[in-house]
C-alpha cells in the first residue's frame, strides 16, 4: 500500500511539474520574464531539467534582468546531466563561443571590407598631371582613366551586390552570437557600407575633378598649340 501511495505521489507531483512548466513557458512567450522566472526558479530548485534548462536561457541572454553565464552554465550543466537535449547543446554554444571568440569579435568590430577591394576591384588611381603637351602623354592618360573608370564601377557593383554586409557573416558564428551582438554587428556592419559607398563617391569625384581640369587645360594647350603652328605655316607661305 506505501509504495502504491508513493508511486501516486511521484505521478501527482510529476503532473504538477507538468502544469507549472506549461504555465511558465506561456508566461515567457507574453515575455512575462518576471514571473515566469519565479516558477522556472522553483521548478529547477526542485530538480525539473526542462525548468533548468529554460532558467539558464534566461540567465544566457539576460532576460533574468540581467546577463550571468556562470548562473546559466550551472543550471545548464544540472539539466544536461539529466539528459536534457538542449541543455547539452547550450554547453556546445558557450564552449564554441569561448573557442571562437575573435572570430565573433571580427564580425562585432573588427571586419573593414578590404576583400570587397581587392584583386579585380583594387582599383588603381591615375596620376593624372595638370596638363599634356604631347600625344603621348595625352593617350596615357586617357587610357589610365578609362582603365579606372572600369575598375570603380565593377567595385560599385561588387560593393551593391554584397548588401547588405551582415550577409558575410558566416552561419556557424552568426549562431554563435547572442541576440545583442547580432544587433552591434549588424548596425557596424550596416556604417561599414554606407562609409565604403561614401569613401567610394569622394574618390570618384576627386579624380574626375582631375581628370576634368587636366583635359580642359590640355585641350586649351592643345588649341593654342594648333594656332600657333597654323600662324607659323601661314607666315612661312607668305614669305615664299
Amino acid at each position: 500500500m506505501k509504495t502504491k501511495l508513493f508511486l501516486a505521489s511521484l505521478l501527482l507531483c510529476g503532473a504538477a511539474f507538468a502544469g507549472e512548466l506549461e504555465d511558465a513557458n506561456a508566461l515567457f512567450e507574453k515575455k512575462d520574464y518576471a514571473a515566469a522566472m519565479k516558477i522556472y526558479t522553483k521548478l529547477a530548485n526542485a530538480g525539473n531539467p526542462e525548468a533548468q534548462q529554460a532558467l539558464g536561457q534566461m540567465y544566457w541572454y539576460g532576460e533574468a534582468g540581467q546577463v550571468d553565464e556562470a548562473k546559466a552554465e550551472a543550471l545548464f550543466k544540472k539539466a544536461a546531466a539529466k539528459g536534457n537535449k538542449v541543455a547539452i547543446a547550450s554547453l556546445e554554444v558557450m564552449d564554441q563561443r569561448v573557442k571562437r571568440r575573435k572570430e565573433i569579435d571580427y564580425w562585432i568590430s573588427g571586419y573593414d571590407g578590404e576583400d570587397l577591394k581587392s584583386g579585380e576591384f583594387r582599383c588603381v588611381t591615375p596620376r593624372i598631371p595638370a596638363m599634356s603637351k604631347i600625344n603621348a602623354d595625352i593617350d596615357r592618360i586617357g587610357a589610365a582613366i578609362n582603365t579606372w573608370q572600369d575598375c570603380y564601377n565593377k567595385y560599385i557593383t561588387n560593393l551593391n551586390a554584397a548588401t547588405p554586409l551582415s550577409k558575410r557573416v558566416p552561419e556557424d558564428i552568426r549562431k554563435l552570437m547572442k541576440k545583442d551582438e547580432l544587433e552591434k554587428s549588424n548596425a557596424y556592419l550596416e556604417q561599414l557600407q554606407a562609409n565604403l559607398s561614401e569613401e567610394a563617391k569622394v574618390s570618384s569625384k576627386l579624380i574626375l575633378a582631375d581628370f576634368e581640369a587636366w583635359r580642359k587645360a590640355t585641350e586649351a594647350y592643345v588649341a593654342e598649340h594648333n594656332k600657333m603652328v597654323k600662324t607659323n605655316n601661314s607666315t612661312l607661305f607668305k614669305d615664299k
